[in-house]
Parts: structure tokens; sequence; C-alpha cells
């Protein structure tokens, strides 16, 4: 597999410069509150004291799961490729909030348990028709996941913008994210493990103790790529390997929800220095992902009950994203707008 190399932004001349240009703006110091912040991340991303969002896309990955065996969901697997068809015919939340906000919807097959054939808008990368239970077995041989991670990042190569967001649509992928957080992060499964699609407190318990189960039973894995292998999905090995080749093109990263999410912290446990380009849209209300979010030091830009999936916390941020840099490169300075400045400026 192709090696990832992500340099930190850490330029202290360069940020030093993109906040004086923020500071420097017909407003008091700090009065934009995230919004400066998320400017001189992207500035940082840049390399740019102006920097512009160009071309932003959205990837849906889909793919199924063999632990749906155990009885973890509340829907029937079936459900993954009927979501896909209605991505496919504009009908799903994705598609309305990806219109709205003017963002390429990208519709991968990543492990999907049906036959689509050919069809118009849908990248067929699928590398087995779902994968195996990994209460039983790993889920993935390492060759799989690899095959899988690769296809992603070529995907993300083939697109010419510099902000890209990740949303995935597979039944039963909230117990592979809740697995793989269990068992990179050590918390205790009761604090990864939320209602999915909406399963009864009996139906958390039984996926819990599956969990529990099945990472004792794996006791023997170690590294962020054998976890993402024996627990991952085919479309959350594709995030993983999708969002490591975005932050080597020193892209601007939204992530979405929690299982967007676990595929960063496999991503994140591999080359840490990801971290620095990556924007988190929202906190979810899927159980798991505020501690999954604490985990990785995240600070989310909105929380609004969102456990939809789909990328489509991704892609309703992107107004915030425009927010910042058009601020930055459009907002009057003190000095243009023959306006008095404050006497003391920051230290």
């Amino acid at each position: 597999m192709t090696a990832f190399s992500i340099l930190p932004i850490q330029d202290q001349p360069l940020a030093r410069q993109i906040q004086h240009a923020i500071d420097n703006k017909t407003k008091p110091l700090g009065s934009l509150g995230r919004l400066e912040q998320l400017a001189l991340q992207i500035g940082l991303i840049q390399q740019t004291v102006q920097p512009v969002l160009r071309d932003p896309a959205l990837i849906v990955f889909a793919g199924d799961h063999g632990v749906v065996a155990e009885g973890i969901s509340a829907y029937p697997q079936s459900v993954t490729w009927q979501m896909v068809e209605n991505f496919l015919a504009g009908g799903a939340a994705i598609n309305v909030f990806a219109r709205q906000n003017a963002c390429a919807l990208h519709i991968v097959d990543a492990g999907v348990n049906h036959v689509f054939g050919e069809r118009a808008g849908l990248l067929d990368r699928k590398v087995a028709a779902g994968t195996r239970n990994f209460a039983q077995e790993p889920a993935m041989t390492m060759t799989e996941c690899e095959q899988a991670m690769q296809h992603g990042a070529e995907l993300v190569r083939g697109l010419h913008g510099n902000v890209i967001g990740f949303g995935e649509m597979g039944i039963g992928n909230t117990t592979a994210a809740a697995a793989i957080m269990h068992a990179l992060t050590g918390l205790p499964a009761a604090e990864c493990v939320g209602a999915g699609t909406g399963l009864s407190p009996e139906g958390v318990l039984h996926k819990q103790q599956v969990i529990e189960k099945a990472v004792a039973l794996h006791a023997g894995i170690r590294t962020p790529q054998q976890v993402l292998a024996t627990f991952g999905g085919f479309e959350i090995a594709m995030m993983a390997g999708a969002m490591l080749a975005a932050a080597e093109r020193r892209m601007v990263l939204l992530i979405d929800g929690f299982i967007v999410t676990s595929a960063l912290l496999v991503a994140a446990r591999m080359q840490p220095a990801i971290l620095d380009y990556c924007v988190f849209a929202h906190c979810s209300d899927e159980r798991g992902h505020a501690a999954l979010l604490h985990a990785l030091q995240a600070k989310p830009l909105m929380q609004l009950g969102l456990r939809l999936g789909e990328g489509t916390g991704s892609v309703m941020a992107l107004p915030l994203l425009h927010a910042a840099v058009n601020f930055l490169s459009d907002m009057a300075t003190f000095e243009s707008a023959a306006v008095s400045n404050k006497t003391c400026s920051r230290t």
C-alpha cells in the first residue's frame, strides 16, 4: 500500500500574519469567535493569508457488515442498497443538502451486498459483497483492507477541489465504529455503543455484549490498521484512506458523525498530523461520538442533535467555512474603512 506523508500545518510566522489580518478587520478582537479560528486554520492549511474554498465535494461510501448476523441492527441489511438507490435518485437528505450548498456529491459502492450493475452516478469500488462477521472472524483480510484504503485514496486524488467531506451508509456500521473506538481508545464498550438506527435499550445492551466478546476474541491485534481490518467495514476503510490522501494534498477535511470519526481515529493513529486538517462539523446524538471527539481533542462546530450519517452534518457546516474565508478576504480593515481601532492591541 502507498505510504502517506502528512505535514503538520504549524507555521508561526504565517500564523502571525493571518492573525494580524483577522485582528485588523472592523470588529472587536475575537468577536467572530469560532469563525476566526476557522479562518486561521484554513489559512494555515492553504499556506496563505487569503484562503479560498474551491469546488467542495462530499463522497458517500456504502458497505455492508457481516456482524448484522448477530442481530445488532433495527433495520435489515437490504436497507443499505435501497438507500444507495435513493442517493442515486436524488431523494436522500444528503442530496438535498448537497444541492442547497453547491457541493458535488459522489456515491461509492465500497462493498454493498447487492449487484447494482453499471449505473450512472455510482462509482463501483466494491471490494467484496460485505465484510465477514467480526464476532466470529476478522471482518476483512489485511489485503482487502489495504485495497479499500487505496481505493479511497485514489478517489480523492482524482478531485480538483480543496475541501472535502465524508459520508457513509451501511447497516451495522455503528457497531463496527463502536468496536474500533473501544479497541483503539480503551474506553469501556458501554461508553462507545449507542442506539444506531433506533435500537431499544435491550438491543443496545446486546450490541455492547457482541462488541465486548468480539474484542476479547481478537485480543491479539495491535496496530490501527489491524483494528480496522478486524472490526471495520469497507466503507470505513475507504474513508480512512481517502482522509489520509486528502490531508496529504493539504485539503480541508470536513468530518461528519460517529462512523466518519471512527475512520478518522484510525487515520489519526497512523498519521497524527491529519488532525490539523480536520474541521469537525458537529457532535451527533449517537452515544460514543462525544467521547470519541474528546479522545481526539476535537471541538465540533455545531450540536444539532443529528444522527443520520450520509455526511449530512459535513455539508451543513459548509456555510460556516465560507463565512470564515469570506470575512477574511472581503471584510474592511480599520484603515480602509477609516474606523478608529482599539488603542491597545492584542499582546
